[in-house]
C-alpha cells in the first residue's frame, strides 16, 4: 500500500481506525436491541467469519469502554453516562474588549450540538499540516459523518489511489480533485481510485 505523507492520519490506518469506523455500527445496534450483540451477531454485524475473530473485536470493543464484561464472561453494554448539559451564560467579543455580563441564555449539550447523526459519526486525531489553513491542526480531533455525499468546499476523509487522506473536495469538468489546506502541498487528482469514507464536520480542540 502507498502513502501520502504529508496526508496521513494514522488513526484512520491503524487498526484503531478500523474500531473507530466499528464502533458507531455497534453504538446503533445497542441502541436498536438494547443489549450487546452475540459472537455470532459480531460476525454478522463486521462481515467475519470466524468467531475467534469476532471475540477479538469484542475484546477491543470492551478496551475502548463500548462493551464490557459481567464476571461471568458475557458482553454487556456499558453503564449508561448522564449527558451534563454546559449553561451558555452570553456572548464575547473576540475583537475590541468589552464588559462581559453573566447571564444564563441556555443550556447547551455539546454531543447534541456537534453531532446530527450520532450512528454514523465517529473521530479521527489529526496528523500532519496539510490542512493548517483550514484550521486544522495535528493533534485535532476532527468528527466525521459516514454517508453523507459530499459537496464542493467539504473537507472529506477518502482514499485515493490506496492511500488514506484528509482534504478539501471538488468535482469539476476534469473529474474530481482533493485540494490541501496549505501551499506546500499539491492538488491530489486520483488516478486509480476515489473513496469517501465521510464528511467532516467538526473540529476538537482543548486549549489547556
Amino acid at each position: 500500500m502507498r502513502w501520502i505523507e504529508h496526508t496521513f492520519y494514522t488513526v484512520r490506518m491503524s487498526p484503531q481506525s478500523k474500531l473507530s469506523a466499528r464502533i458507531p455500527v455497534l453504538n446503533d445496534y445497542l441502541r436498536r436491541n438494547g443489549r450487546a450483540p452475540t459472537l455470532a451477531e459480531l460476525c454478522t454485524l463486521f462481515g467475519v467469519r470466524s468467531k475467534n475473530t469476532a471475540s477479538v473485536m469484542a475484546g477491543k470493543f470492551v478496551e475502548a469502554g463500548v462493551l464490557r464484561r459481567t464476571a461471568t464472561g458475557r458482553l454487556v453494554p456499558p453503564p449508561r453516562r448522564e449527558v451534563c448539559p454546559l449553561r451558555l451564560l452570553g456572548s464575547v467579543a473576540a475583537g475590541f474588549p468589552s464588559p462581559a455580563e453573566e447571564s444564563l441564555l441556555d443550556t447547551m449539550s455539546l454531543d447534541e450540538y456537534l453531532i446530527n447523526k450520532p450512528e454514523s459519526t465517529f473521530m479521527l486525531r489529526v496528523e500532519g499540516d496539510s490542512m493548517v489553513e483550514a484550521g486544522i491542526l495535528p493533534g485535532d480531533t476532527v468528527l466525521v459523518e459516514r454517508g453523507r455525499t459530499p459537496r464542493n468546499g467539504d473537507i472529506v476523509i477518502a482514499c485515493v489511489d490506496a492511500a488514506w487522506t484528509m482534504k478539501y473536495f471538488y468535482k469539476d469538468g476534469k473529474g474530481i480533485r482533493l485540494e490541501p489546506a496549505n501551499k506546500k502541498y499539491e492538488t491530489i487528482r486520483p488516478k486509480r481510485g476515489l473513496s469517501v469514507e465521510g464528511v467532516v464536520s467538526s473540529v476538537i480542540r482543548k486549549l489547556v
